[in-house]
């Protein structure tokens, strides 16, 4: 191969987004493959519980609505964060879930990092799980994300790009950088021995720097979710993935 050849190759090898699931030991990726050893499947049918549980003063369920999650939530994982056409700002999938439960059930939330909610979000987001991600990528909210990503936050003065862009793959602990992509959200840490929201990576890697997290309802929240799922572009949807 020709050097200039070589070279716009090994740069496009560089900048193709890597799943957190090659950087994880064999034991861990062996986790998650087998739907009967991943942990993440306790919340899963959690979720599918829920998603049939009568709620809210007409005691309608998700179901009531959208009937057979594996026809109707097929990919929706995949396209989220999306820009909402009513408040025209980025939401989440855990957003959209607890806007329609207040919404359209009329019933409480489900708490944030319950059982409940990250079952639901897990079982919606399985029926995408093989989908390559792909959110719109053509609104200031992903710039505005990418700010986020970039910015020197807290006591240590870090941002998340020199972690998951400058030093992915190198070591840290022991343990390999990973370059940080959304794709296996709500996922089973091993670290937690639970499973856990983005917004839940998000503020411990915040809390880490020594930095005040982003509330979880806050826009800036929502910018640097929508940001990270344009930059893993591509990436097959994991969840429930295992991660270290």
């Amino acid at each position: 191969m020709k050097p200039v050849l070589l070279l716009l190759a090994l740069l496009t090898a560089a900048a193709a987004p890597r799943s957190g699931y090659d950087d994880a030991s064999p034991e861990t990726r062996a986790m998650q493959d087998d739907d009967d050893a991943n942990p993440g499947f306790l919340w899963v049918r959690e979720g599918e519980a829920q998603w049939s549980k009568p709620a809210g003063p007409d005691g309608k369920s998700c179901a009531s609505c959208h009937h057979d999650a594996t026809i109707s939530m097929r990919g929706v994982a995949a396209r989220y964060p999306l820009i909402d056409t009513v408040s025209e700002q980025p939401m989440t999938l855990d957003q959209r879930i607890a806007q329609c439960r207040e919404e359209r059930q009329r019933a409480d939330p489900l708490p944030p990092e319950s059982e409940a909610a990250l079952g639901l979000s897990a079982y919606v987001g399985l029926q995408s799980r093989g989908m390559p991600l792909h959110v719109r990528a053509d609104s200031p909210f992903v710039a505005a994300g990418r700010r986020l990503f970039e910015t020197r936050l807290g006591q240590l003065n870090l941002s998340c790009a020199q972690c998951h862009d400058e030093r992915a793959g190198m070591k840290l602990g022991g343990a390999t950088i990973p370059q940080g992509h959304p794709n296996g959200y709500p996922e089973y840490r091993l670290e937690w021995q639970a499973m856990g929201s983005l917004y839940r990576r998000l503020r411990d890697c915040m809390t880490g720097v020594r930095a005040e997290p982003f509330a979880p309802e806050s826009l800036q929240a929502a910018e640097l979710a929508l940001y990270l799922a344009v930059r893993a572009e591509g990436l097959k949807v994991e969840t429930p993935a295992v991660r270290p």
